[in-house]
């Protein structure tokens, strides 16, 4: 058994069998496999293998020593179509008639019963049922054959099949079967059979042209669309992709042929992979046409010295999200089809890496889906990305644009993505700092969150941003790159459903929305900057507006609480913390119109929930990243008290939230409700004075009311502690620190006090007439202009106007005031 940890779990042996001559023919759309083998006598017999319910059925036996070329059964499992070749051993013989190379066959299997000729001709014969989408409970009438002759034409035969004597099924009309043209003067066609469509590539004009057409269920079929390729095919011969499992006969010619595969996906994408001929031993060059995007990508890759020889051919893997570029012994690479603008989206490997040691060195046969045929081995695999041992090369690789492209796969596989993330949450905090061209908290944040949100709707990889990286400079050795505008395919038909409806969605989009749709928080960072500022003048918006700002983070709070359930370690959400709580409302608001304006057809309460989903799952990233990181380091809550000194665990994890800060801040991305309060008593805990004055002042800790309370009520007015706290008090917004020198039993905060409320008292002070003369009876401070201030104010506070205009302040009279001046004087003198 071959272990391949890259493209599939484990490569296994589906038939058991003791025939040498066993040989996979076909894979139909049910999934079952069509296979051949020799019996002692020489005898070809035909047997299928039932993927359901994992049993071989023999289905029928020809006499003779035969070659297959293509087989097919239909999904009743009561025809079968063959197309063979006599034996050389035996020369033709009259059972293939005089003169012909190639005998295809239709045969009644349910029971044996008659054999139909279909072709005898001098070239060879592919076939192939159709497997229309229809209740198994309810077979269809009749059956559709599809025969590609090598001629260039491609044929549908209509065959009904009628009941006699019991269960005995027929064919019906035997002598004439009705049949149609479907496709002619072609060199290249491919079958795609998970989706019924044929792809061919029509040389009638001076230009390749790829063409499309879809078999529906109702015996209709319609060329859905003809893009021009610019290719040269003209002299590459015969080639067919897909019609079964086909064996080169001269595997020496193998690399000298061009390699051409369409590959789909259900998100709308439509892209063709070309591999030409090669030129050269030293490098071989290969394009991907992303017809979604309206561009195409050349790529380059050195081989090495021209004694490198190349023996095996290239092979293009579909794997959903991306697609595969394989040459044995050489390179891997990983195309992102989703995303494929930056090169560090994709993962390049060459042949020095022990991945390419790990894969299979035998040429390989991509067939429908994901399956792959070994030509050697005559195996068939299932391939896929193998998470795991991604995320063991994502431990091992010292390469940065290597460590972007395996985070996006990882994340793009979508199977229990909370098992997935806590594992890349753990590789992050081990490796915040060996990442240079990009932030891997930042990253790991935008792109968790848009695939959290992708498979509800196509749509997002326009509205949503899917990195935080929008461009990469930094070259990828051993791959040169080049991209080049392309012609968009020109659909032939007018309704779209399913698939076709998301690539013309992807085609319209391309032809008229040249500037990104991307969403950003640039109209939230301006909108969220102008409430804070009328917030510190005293002006706010109507309460209407504020309040549904503030009810969107409520929502998205309690969207986040309710799916997880669990207790968090790191205390969050346990203050109202309005300013951040403004930002994810703000975020939620712009982020919801912005969706309303772009989704067409999509319902509002889908796009709301859809908002929601995604805001919270931003936050909860958030919340995972410090949760492992607490855990990490067995911090407990205790740790935000002041009685103790900081340790080493605090060190580490300040510096995480310092990271989370830098790389939030940078996309303007909300945090936690109650984030800011615990990274500013660990900063307080951590830092020396003038480092914790230096944080704050540049804006890297917020001073919270809820975080210097804290400070105020735990801390004793030691020398230390009282020049920390006045250093905070002076820094804090004038509305906090009002409320926070009235919990500071101290000198300095009484004069803090004091001076805030003279201010306040003169600020709309009018001088009135008064008497030259001062009464300094009822004072006893012989100092003339505190006195004359001490009378001012006790004026100003005993008029009707002013006690009306300060109402709700600072309960601080005149004489208080004076004994802070006294009090301040003296210790300033040194009295």
């Amino acid at each position: 058994m071959l272990q391949e940890p890259f493209v599939g779990g484990s490569l296994s042996n589906i038939l058991e069998n003791n025939y040498e001559s066993l040989r996979i023919l076909n894979v139909e759309r049910n999934g079952n496999i069509i296979y051949t083998y020799k019996d002692d006598k020489g005898n070809v017999s035909f047997g299928l293998y039932d993927c359901q319910t994992r049993q071989n059925e023999h289905l029928y036996t020809f006499e003779k020593d035969l070659q297959v070329v293509s087989c097919s059964v239909n999904s009743e499992k009561t025809l079968l179509a063959a197309s063979l070749v006599q034996s050389t051993k035996e020369g033709r013989k009259n059972e293939l008639q005089q003169g012909s190379k190639c005998l295809t066959l239709l045969v009644e299997i349910h029971p044996v019963n008659n054999v139909k000729v279909l072709k005898a001709v001098d070239s060879y014969i592919w076939v192939q049922f159709l497997y229309p989408h229809v209740d198994n409970s309810h077979p269809l009438p009749e059956n559709h054959l599809l025969l590609i002759s090598e001629e260039k034409y491609i044929e549908q035969f209509h065959i009904q099949v009628i009941q006699e004597n019991g269960n005995r099924e027929v064919i019906k009309n035997y002598g004439h079967l009705p049949r149609e043209r479907v496709a002619e003067d072609f060199v290249w066609a491919q079958w795609d059979m998970a989706e019924q469509r044929l792809y061919y590539i029509d040389l009638k004009k001076s230009r390749s042209t790829l063409k499309c057409i879809q078999f529906c269920a109702d015996e209709n079929f319609n060329l859905m669309f003809e893009a021009p390729l610019d290719i040269s095919l003209s002299d590459s011969g015969f080639k067919l992709v897909n019609f079964g499992c086909g064996y080169l006969q001269d595997q020496e010619k193998l690399p000298k042929c061009l390699t051409l595969c369409v590959f789909t996906n259900r998100t709308g994408s439509l892209c063709v992979c070309y591999s030409p001929k090669f030129d050269s031993w030293e490098q071989i060059t290969y394009s991907v046409f992303y017809f979604h995007k309206g561009y195409s990508k050349t790529f380059t890759v050195a081989l090495g010295s021209a004694h490198s020889c190349v023996t095996k051919g290239i092979t293009f893997l579909n794997l959903d999200y991306y697609v595969a570029v394989y040459l044995p012994g050489h390179f891997f690479h990983l195309l992102n089809i989703q995303h494929p603008d930056l090169i560090c989206h994709s993962l390049f490997l060459t042949g020095n890496n022990e991945v390419i040691d790990m894969l299979p060195h035998s040429p390989l046969q991509s067939l429908s889906g994901s399956l792959v045929l070994d030509w050697c081995s005559g195996k068939l695999y299932r391939a896929f990305l193998n998470r795991s041992y991604l995320l063991q090369f994502l431990w091992k690789t010292r390469l940065d644009y290597e460590k972007m492209a395996l985070l996006h796969c990882m994340l793009s596989c979508g199977r229990d993505p909370e098992c997935l993330e806590a594992k890349i949450i753990q590789w992050i905090s081990e490796n915040i700092s060996a990442c240079y061209s990009f932030d891997p908290i930042q990253e790991f944040i935008i792109a968790s969150s848009y695939w959290s949100i992708y498979p509800e709707t196509s749509n997002m990889d326009k509205l949503l941003p899917y990195s935080s990286v929008l461009t990469w400079n930094p070259e990828i050795p051993g791959i040169t790159l080049v991209t080049e505008e392309i012609t968009l395919p020109l659909m032939k038909v007018h309704s779209f459903r399913n698939y076709w409806q998301k690539l013309n969605a992807n085609l319209e989009y391309v032809k008229y929305s040249k500037p990104h749709l991307h969403y950003n928080n640039s109209v939230v960072r301006r909108e969220w900057h102008s409430l804070i500022s009328e917030e510190k003048t005293g002006k706010r918006r109507s309460k209407a507006y504020v309040r549904n700002i503030l009810d969107n983070a409520v929502k998205v709070i309690s969207n986040l609480q309710a799916r997880n359930l669990e207790p968090r370690l790191i205390p969050l959400f346990q203050e109202e913390d309005n300013h951040q709580r403004l930002l994810v409302g703000l975020m939620v608001s712009e982020l919801k119109d912005h969706l309303l304006r772009h989704l067409q057809g999509v319902e509002k309460k889908k796009v709301e929930q859809m908002v929601l989903d995604y805001s919270s799952k931003l936050l909860d990233l958030i919340c995972q990243i410090l949760e492992t990181t607490w855990r990490k380091h067995n911090l407990h809550p205790w740790v935000l008290h002041f009685n103790r000194r900081a340790s080493a665990a605090e060190f580490a994890v300040f510096h995480i939230m310092t990271r989370i800060l830098e790389a939030t801040s940078s996309l303007f991305l909300p945090l936690p409700p109650g984030f800011h309060t615990v990274h500013t008593i660990l900063g307080v805990h951590c830092l020396p004075l003038h480092n914790l004055l230096h944080y704050i002042d540049n804006g890297v800790l917020l001073l919270t009311e809820t975080a210097v309370t804290r400070l105020m009520k735990d801390l004793d007015n030691t020398e230390k502690n009282e020049k920390l706290k006045f250093s905070l008090i002076v820094r804090l917004p004038p509305l906090i620190g009002k409320q926070i020198c009235r919990l500071w039993d101290h000198p300095m905060s009484s004069n803090i006090i004091s001076r805030n409320h003279v201010k306040r008292l003169l600020q709309n002070y009018k001088k009135q007439p008064q008497s030259s003369v001062i009464d300094k009876s009822s004072f006893s401070v012989e100092f003339l202009p505190l006195n004359y201030l001490t009378e001012t104010l006790t004026n100003i506070e005993s008029s009707n106007e002013a006690l009306h205009a300060f109402i709700g302040h600072d309960n601080v009279d005149a004489k208080f005031v004076e004994e802070a001046a006294l009090k301040h004087t003296t210790m300033l003198l040194g009295l």
